[in-house]
């Protein structure tokens, strides 16, 4: 992800702090948000520190039969002191490479759950309607 030097998360985001980018051919949906309860950005009133920020990405891919793979990742800002969090232009891509790796490693996890398991056999000679799936060790 190429950062945009004139934005200060790295990204233009919309004013509930969402940004949608095309990343390795996926469509990834970005959030920036605090969080606080508050619609105010103010200290919190018992620790007198502001909230931290979290920035999410994640996207999700679907195949036949309704399968479908995410990738998602989490990254958050920290503030300094009693001072309010300083936008942290890496921080989206930081999110984003982090779900592009969780969506391999989901992709992998598939792929092994999957060659754990043979093709259903039936025999439309024997009058089998119902297939059958076995586990292989």
């Amino acid at each position: 992800m190429d950062i945009d030097p004139t934005q200060p998360w790295g990204l233009a985001i919309d004013f509930a702090g969402r940004a949608t980018i095309t990343e390795a051919g996926h469509t990834v949906y970005i959030n920036v948000s605090d969080s606080s309860y508050n619609t105010v950005i103010a200290p919190d009133s018992v620790t007198g520190l502001y909230s931290p920020v979290t920035v999410t990405a994640q996207f999700t891919e679907s195949g036949p039969n309704a399968a479908t793979l995410r990738g998602s990742g989490r990254v958050t800002v920290l503030p300094i002191g009693t001072s309010p969090v300083i936008p942290d232009p890496t921080a989206p891509q930081q999110a984003v490479a982090a779900a592009l790796a969780n969506f391999v490693d989901n992709t992998a996890a598939y792929t092994a759950l999957c060659a754990k398991w043979t093709p259903p056999e039936t025999d439309p000679e024997a009058g089998d309607t119902e297939p059958t799936a076995t586990a292989t060790p």
